[in-house]
């Protein structure tokens, strides 16, 4: 790269990084190769939001991620996790309907009965 295609990309940057040819070229090496490395990290940090997002709005129904996604896919209902998370958040009527389909389907997404629970006297301390 020429000088000022450097200094352009430098723009911003902190003490001499921004005027200082030797020292703005390796802070725009080491930029953009932070750049193409988040690029891809980003991918990655959606996708885990979206499951956060779908294992929470599932758990309100009874119904962990995993057997919520396995019932959605025995039922061949192929929503990527994109629009799963945002019904999850914005339309819990469908999200839940989704749930029920799911659990239909699949006889692990049975709602799990607790156990009575004692009662007795409990002492307060």
């Amino acid at each position: 790269m020429n000088k000022d295609k450097i200094f352009k990309l430098a723009k911003g940057f902190r003490g001499r990084a921004k005027n200082c040819i030797r020292i703005a070229r390796e802070r725009v090496e080491k930029a953009l190769q932070y750049s193409y490395r988040d690029r891809r990290t980003k991918k990655r940090d959606m996708r885990s939001l979206w499951i956060e997002r779908i294992n929470a709005g599932s758990r309100l129904h009874g119904v962990n991620y995993n057997n919520f996604i396995h019932g959605l896919m025995k039922e061949n209902i192929q929503l990527n996790r994109k629009v799963l998370s945002e019904l999850s958040m914005h339309e819990p009527y469908s999200f839940k309907a989704l749930v029920d389909i799911s659990q239909n389907a699949f006889p692990g997404n049975k709602k799990a009965v607790l156990p009575p629970r004692k009662e007795g006297i409990s002492v307060v301390l």
